[in-house]
C-alpha cells in the first residue's frame, strides 16, 4: 500500500507507507461518484485500453470476473490468483504466457491527478540496491526495466529481468509486471500487452484512499471457451518467485 501526504504548505510529498488512513488529508480519499471530478487523468493513451468499466467496449472477448478487474483469457495462457494466505485475500492475478508472466493489480487513485510517476519513482529506489534500473519510453509511456534475484530450480539465486508498467485511469491505477522474456523482447511481450489492452477496473462507489488495492474476488466459474486458458487459477505455482525489497504490493509479487 501507499500513501500521500501533505507538507506544511498543503504540497503532496511523496509517497509513504502506511495502514491507516488518520494521516491524509481529507480531500485525497476518494468519496466515490458523488464527489465531483475537477480535471482530467493524463499519461498513456487508452484510446484501446485497458478500460474503465464505464468505458467497456462491446468487443466479444471473454472476460474473468475477479470483482476489481475483468480479465481476459488467451489460447495456450494461464490465468492464476497471487494469494495472501495471512490475509485470506486475493491480491494480483498473474497471466502466464509460456517463459513469460505478467502480474496485474489494481488501486484506488485520486479523482484529479495520477499515481504512477510518484509510484515509479518509489520502485526505482527500491531497485535501485540491486543493480541498473532504467526508465524508458515504452508502449504505455514510461516504465522501469531492472532485473531482480530470483530462486533456481537447485536453490540458487539467478537475475530474471523485469518490466514494470503503470496506468492512470478515472480513480484507479493499474500496475502491470512483466517477468521472463516478455520483460525485454518486443515480440514475446505482444499477446500479454493485448491482455493488459482489454483488462476492464471496477473501481467501485465506495470511498477509497489513494493507494488502497481494490478488492479481487476469487471467481465463481470460469466462462465457457475459457477453461483451457483459465483452469490453473491457483495460489501455487511451479515459477519461482521473485525476491524484491519489502515494500508493499506496488513492486511485490506475493505467493
Amino acid at each position: 500500500m501507499f500513501r500521500r501526504r501533505r507538507n506544511e504548505n498543503n504540497e503532496p510529498d511523496a509517497q509513504v507507507e502506511g495502514d491507516t488512513t488518520d494521516d491524509l488529508v481529507g480531500d485525497d480519499i476518494d468519496g466515490g461518484d458523488d464527489a465531483p471530478t475537477t480535471a482530467l487523468i493524463t499519461g498513456a493513451d487508452r484510446t484501446n485500453g485497458p478500460y474503465d468499466v464505464s468505458e467497456a467496449p462491446d468487443d466479444g472477448i471473454t472476460r474473468l470476473d475477479l470483482g476489481g478487474m475483468l480479465v481476459p483469457g488467451a489460447e495456450g495462457m494461464e490465468l492464476r490468483l497471487d494469494l495472501d494466505e495471512t490475509a485470506e485475500r486475493v491480491m494480483a492475478v498473474t497471466v502466464v504466457d509460456g517463459q513469460s508472466s505478467m502480474q496485474l493489480m489494481a488501486f484506488a487513485a485520486p479523482r484529479t491527478e495520477g499515481i504512477w510517476d510518484d509510484v515509479r519513482e518509489e520502485i526505482r529506489v527500491n531497485l535501485a540496491s540491486g543493480g541498473p534500473v532504467d526508465t524508458v519510453d515504452g508502449e504505455f509511456g514510461r516504465e522501469i526495466r531492472a532485473s531482480v534475484v530470483v530462486a533456481g530450480p537447485q536453490g540458487q539465486s539467478l537475475m530474471q529481468p523485469v518490466r514494470f508498467v503503470g496506468i492512470d485511469g478515472p480513480r484507479w491505477f493499474l500496475r502491470a509486471l512483466f517477468s521472463g522474456a516478455a520483460a525485454r523482447e518486443t515480440v514475446a511481450a505482444e499477446t500479454l500487452e493485448q491482455v493488459l489492452r482489454a483488462v476492464i477496473v471496477v473501481r467501485g462507489t465506495d470511498p477509497m484512499a489513494p493507494g488502497d488495492q481494490l478488492p479481487l474476488n476469487v471467481p465463481g466459474e470460469v466462462p465457457e471457451g475459457m477453461a483451457k486458458s483459465a483452469d490453473a487459477v491457483d495460489s501455487r505455482s511451479d515459477r519461482p518467485p521473485l525476491t524484491m525489497p519489502e515494500r508493499g504490493p506496488e513492486i511485490t509479487e506475493i505467493r
